[in-house]
This record gives C-alpha cells, sequence and structure tokens, in this order.
C-alpha cells in the first residue's frame, strides 16, 4: 500500500512542483542578489562620483612629468582612513598603475583599460559605469576617475574603487545573513502560496479524475449506460469525449454481435432445415436401391441414381453458398478491383446459361449499347453477382417468359439491370429478400444468392434496388463506377 501510495499522482505531481519550486527560488534569489549589487554600486557612484577630481585638484600628483609618490601615499592613506570602502590609484596616460593605496597590497592588474575611465569622464550624466577592478582581474566595480596635470600638461589619471575589497570583506557577513534570511522569507511565501494553490489544483484534477475512474468501473462491471459526465473544456473533457465514444462504439458492436449471434441461429436453423430435405432424399433412394436391388429395374435404378446425383449438386452449392457468405460476412474476402469490359463479361455468362434457359423455354435476352466504357470492380465478383441474379431471375420465371440484362451509362457509372417476366414480389416481403431464409419470406427455395449478391455489392460501396409488381415480374439494378485510371489507348488494349 506504502508503494502505491508514493507512486500516487499527487505525489509525482507535487515533486515536479517541488522541483519547479527549488529552482524558482534560485533563480528569484540569483536576480535579488544581482540587482541589489548594482543598486548599490550605481548609488555609490552616484553620490561619490567627485571625489576622484576633488583628489586630482586638491594634490599635486605630478612632478616633473614623474609621480609623486610620497606625498600621494599620505593622501592616499588619509583617504583610506575617513572611507576604508576606497582604493586609489594613479594611473599614467596609457593606464599603467604608477602607484596606489590598497589594503595587503594585493594589486593583480598592472594596467587599468581606458574605455570604462573615459567613457566616465566624458559622459558625467550616463547612468552607471563600471571598470576593472585592479584587485580582481574577473570583476568590474563602480568608480570615480578624473583626468591629472601638471600645469597645462596632462600626465593621467586618478581612479578611485568606491567599493573595495575591504568593504567586501566587511559587508559579506551582514550581506550574506541578509540574503539568506531573504531567501528563507521568500521561499516560506512561495511555498505557502504553492501549497495553496496546488491543493486547489490537484482538487480539482483529482475530483475530475476520481469521477472517471467511478464511470470507467461501472462501464467494466457491466453498465453499459455509464458514461462520463464534465463541465468546461479541457484535456479531461477530451479524454471524457473519447471514452464515451469508445463506449458508444463497444455498445454498438456488442449490438451487433447479438443480432450477428441471432442471424447466425436463424441461418443454421434455416440452413439445416434445406439440407435436410435433399440429405433425406438421398438416405430414402439409397435406402430403396439397397432393398431393392434384386428385383429394381434398370431403368429405376438410373431415376433414382439421376435423383441422388441432383440431391448432392443441391448440397454442394448450398454449403459453397454457405462457406462464401461466411467469408464475406467476415470481411475475410476483400475485393481486388480492375478495369474490365461488362460487356464481354455479360456475353460470357449469357452463352454459359444458354442451355439451361433454353431447357427451361426462357429467353435470355442482353441489352447493351456499342460505345459501353470499361468498369471498375473485381471482374470474379461481378460475375458472381450476375450469375446469382440470373439464377435467381431462372427460379421464379415461368416457361415461356424472358430474362433480360440490360446495361445503360449514366455519368461515371454503368447501370445494370437484370430484368425477369416472372412471377414478381410482394410488396411486403420486398424488404427481406436479401436477409437469408428470413422467416418472413414465403418464397421457399430462395437460398443464399440474393445475400451473397448482396454482401458482394457492399464490399464494393455498391446499393441494390429493387422493383417488382406481383404477376409481371422483377427488376434488379444496381451501379458499377467506370474505368477513368488509363488513357484510351491502354482501355483499347485492355477491351482487345
Amino acid at each position: 500500500m506504502k508503494t502505491k501510495f508514493f507512486h500516487s499522482l499527487f505525489w509525482k505531481i507535487s515533486a515536479i512542483f517541488l522541483v519547479i519550486l527549488v529552482i524558482l527560488s534560485a533563480i528569484y534569489m540569483y536576480i535579488s542578489v544581482r540587482t541589489a549589487e548594482m543598486y548599490y554600486q550605481e548609488t555609490n557612484q552616484k553620490l561619490d562620483a567627485e571625489i576622484a577630481p576633488h583628489i586630482a585638484g586638491e594634490n599635486q600628483c605630478f612632478v616633473d612629468g614623474k609621480a609623486n609618490t610620497e606625498n600621494l601615499k599620505d593622501v592616499f592613506h588619509s583617504i583610506m582612513i575617513i572611507n576604508p570602502s576606497l582604493e586609489v590609484y594613479l594611473l599614467d596616460k596609457q593606464g599603467k598603475i604608477l602607484t596606489y593605496f590598497a589594503p595587503n597590497k594585493i594589486v593583480k592588474l598592472k594596467y587599468v583599460s581606458l574605455g570604462p575611465v573615459k567613457e566616465f569622464i566624458e559622459n558625467k550624466d550616463k547612468p552607471f559605469v563600471l571598470g576593472p577592478d585592479p584587485r580582481n582581474a574577473d570583476r568590474e566595480k563602480a568608480f570615480s576617475a578624473a583626468k591629472v596635470y601638471e600645469g597645462d600638461a596632462f600626465r593621467g589619471y586618478i581612479y578611485v574603487i568606491l567599493g573595495g575589497e575591504e568593504y567586501d570583506n566587511a559587508t559579506q557577513l551582514v550581506f550574506g545573513s541578509y540574503i539568506l534570511g531573504l531567501g528563507l522569507r521568500s521561499m516560506g511565501i512561495t511555498l505557502i502560496g504553492v501549497a495553496i494553490i496546488s491543493l486547489i489544483a490537484l482538487g480539482f484534477i483529482i475530483r475530475n479524475m476520481r469521477r472517471i475512474i467511478v464511470v470507467i468501473r461501472e462501464f467494466k462491471n457491466g453498465n453499459l449506460n455509464a458514461r462520463i459526465k464534465l463541465k468546461g473544456r479541457g484535456e479531461f473533457n477530451e479524454f471524457a469525449d473519447s471514452f464515451n465514444e469508445m463506449a458508444d462504439t463497444i455498445v454498438r458492436n456488442i449490438e451487433d454481435m447479438k443480432t450477428m449471434d441471432n442471424l447466425r441461429r436463424e441461418l443454421v436453423a434455416n440452413v439445416s432445415h434445406d439440407l435436410r430435405t435433399p440429405l433425406a432424399a438421398v438416405q430414402g433412394y439409397i435406402e430403396t436401391i439397397l432393398l431393392k436391388s434384386e428385383t429394381l429395374s434398370e431403368d429405376d435404378r438410373k431415376n433414382y441414381m439421376q435423383t441422388i446425383l441432383s440431391s448432392t449438386e443441391r448440397l454442394k452449392k448450398l454449403v459453397e453458398e454457405l462457406f462464401e457468405l461466411s467469408k464475406l460476412e467476415a470481411r475475410e474476402t476483400k475485393p481486388k478491383p480492375e478495369a474490365f469490359s461488362i460487356a464481354e463479361l455479360a456475353q460470357d455468362i449469357q452463352q454459359k446459361n444458354q442451355i439451361i434457359a433454353e431447357s427451361k423455354d426462357i429467353e435470355l435476352r442482353l441489352n447493351f449499347p456499342y460505345d459501353l466504357p470499361l468498369v471498375y470492380a473485381d471482374i470474379g465478383m461481378m460475375e458472381k453477382v450476375l450469375q446469382n441474379l440470373i439464377d435467381n431471375a431462372f427460379k421464379f420465371t415461368p416457361e415461356g417468359g424472358s430474362v433480360t440484362i440490360k446495361f445503360q451509362i449514366s455519368n461515371d457509372k454503368v447501370i445494370t439491370y437484370v430484368k425477369d417476366s416472372g412471377s414478381g414480389i410482394k410488396k411486403d416481403e420486398i424488404g427481406y429478400i436479401f436477409d437469408r431464409y428470413h422467416k418472413k419470406s414465403s418464397s421457399e427455395g430462395l437460398g443464399l444468392g440474393l445475400a451473397i449478391v448482396k454482401k458482394i455489392l457492399e464490399v464494393h460501396n455498391i446499393n441494390i434496388n429493387v422493383e417488382s409488381i406481383e404477376g409481371a415480374g422483377t427488376t434488379f439494378s444496381f451501379d458499377i463506377p467506370v474505368y477513368k485510371g488509363k488513357s484510351k489507348k491502354e482501355k483499347e488494349v485492355l477491351v482487345s
């Protein structure tokens, strides 16, 4: 439990907030220290800007072009006694340090860069200028500077560091304790503020998460109507919407599965009924042949064997259709579209079925325009569609009737018609003819042919229409897209 507790989202977010707080506090303290330091140096420079000009004006810094070292040391010493934070340097015209007064005599630079010195002297109104610290080559400090003359001759510069090393040492402890106190107070205030904000934010986040978890558990436990309801906008709302959509999809899939299961049971029951008839015929005739083998005439034996053969063929066809339909419903059979001539396909089908049509005294017609274009679909599946529609038309067309296959161009599609002059379909049964062995259908022997037709066209995203007049015949129609992917020459090659 402890492991789970410390791995909870609350502690993870708290740890992230703590890290962010430490980083922000460090940045804040650095900015505060830097700002305080710069503020102090700028104030010092404005207050003590006239120290160097005063030293240069009141003292003889050069005699005969040379530094008046003995006199200047006394002057510099007196200044340091009055203000220990000052460090005074005498520079020549090139910035070389000629003499100075600084505690412990630790001076690392021999030359002072004159850029900041000249900028200070020439632009006294400039807010703030930092110059090099002779005792620390890596630091810059506030200073005061002035030109030094011997008579009218320019000899060098007085350069005064306003916050020297002694000042740094003296103020380090005080400044350190101040910064420490400031940092502790700032962190304390920040911690309290962040704690309050974090508790409010985490409370809001955890509240929404708990709602989501409760709904998900309800859904998992069988309440399929459970949905997440959140107000406002944001990531949680997007998550809630996604979950709700997923739940709706799952519920639809469950309903579809239930429907499919019911249809499957109905199919098994009806197929079992259809299988029973030919099986009973086969069994009955075989038993008759076995029982009357000695007295049965040759003609009767042939008739019985012919009946057995036709029954087995019917069984074979029914099993093949059932297998094909199951593959289509499971989406295991996918179309492989290609360009082909629907007119040539129809002519082949007409020739194959001509003998059957003549045996039934049915006229099989084919009607299509001369300039019928290529279509784009799975040629094998389209052949199956046309064949099943023709088989269905033969089944319900009486002797002396007709079955017509017709094609018509409409925009970018070829409309295919299969029309018969049969008995037609009752209005209340038209909606069920594509349902496999639907119990409401009074048409016996409808089989799986039309169900297969509908499934094949569905995988091609094609709808099939039915028009029927009872006693006058039925017409099935559907559209096949015209092929556009090749040039005219390539189409001619495909046709030939």
